[in-house]
């Protein structure tokens, strides 16, 4: 169980980046979910031992893991958002080199140690290719690979979706939960889809701090006979914006398709109930409507 108790982080300014963040994290997939400035990465960045919160407590089956950061860097594997490598690299001498920084000791050389990583995340057949030709999948793939090293008990991955093509994503989904089946996986994302598909528990951050602590599930459960969509037109979009809640306005044919949350009050004409989305709770969490 990753435990994290009252973290803060506030950057000169003063910018109050956390505020007081508390979560438990069990084996398997856990959702971040919030959008972006919410504080995902400031926390990702902390659980890491690559930034010092302003106060708090992150600790592993009871063990401290701020106190000595280098020893509970060996337990996880880390995906950062912006991960850079070298193009002119082939994905094997690319995968080797950081495994050569990041200190990986590997009992039968790290020439075979390679191999298996490519081959857990299906790059194999494009070990000898150079990354300036991988896709932004395969290049997320092979960032799992370096995130595997050393078999962690925990792998953060931030945004790890964003950019790729729908198979790309679809494909990565698998690695991931195929991934959390024996260890904790901590996701952290804005894409509601992420969260929808992959993780039967989520934390929703907003400005700092912890806003809902929930299953999917329970998230929608908590809407029920809230939400109702309709069509509206265009002139009267903005009328309908400033009297009700909009969760969602998108162009279906030609068409503003509007989803509102709505309590006693009567649905404007031509509306009718809708089944609550984990986007509609997501929405109304980080602004606050949502108890």
């Amino acid at each position: 169980m990753l435990e994290i108790r009252d973290l803060v982080k506030v950057y000169p300014g003063p910018v109050a980046a956390l505020q007081g963040v508390s979560l438990e994290v069990p084996t398997g997939m856990f959702g971040l979910l919030g959008p972006n400035g919410a504080g995902k990465t400031t926390l990702m960045r902390i659980i890491a031992g690559l930034l010092e919160p302003t106060s708090g407590e992150v600790s592993l089956d009871g063990e401290d893991a701020l106190g000595d950061p280098d020893a509970f860097r060996g337990l996880l594997g880390y995906l950062p958002q912006d991960f850079g490598f070298y193009p002119h690299l082939s994905g094997e001498r690319m995968l080797r080199f950081l495994l050569q920084l990041k200190g990986v000791q590997a009992p039968q050389g790290l020439g075979r140690l390679t191999e298996e990583l490519l081959d857990r995340v299906n790059l194999s057949s494009a070990a000898k290719r150079k990354v300036k030709g991988y896709s932004g999948g395969m290049r997320q793939r092979l960032g799992i690979a370096q995130a595997l090293a050393g078999d962690p008990r925990i792998i953060i991955v931030d945004e790890p979706t964003a950019g790729l093509d729908p198979e790309e994503r679809i494909r990565f989904y698998r690695l991931l939960a195929e991934l959390a089946e024996d260890r904790t996986v901590l996701l952290s994302t804005h894409i509601v889809e992420d969260i929808s598909v992959l993780c039967p528990r989520v934390a929703i951050l907003s400005r700092g701090r912890v806003v809902a602590n929930t299953t999917p599930g329970e998230a929608r459960a908590g809407l029920a006979g809230t939400i109702y969509e309709g069509a509206v037109a265009h002139t009267e979009l903005d009328e309908v914006s400033r009297r009700f809640v909009v969760t969602q306005a998108v162009l279906v044919e030609g068409r503003n398709r509007v989803r509102i949350h709505l309590i006693g009050d009567e649905p404007p004409e031509g509306f009718a109930r809708a089944e609550p989305t984990l986007e509609d709770a997501y929405l109304l969490h980080t602004r606050g409507v949502a108890a």
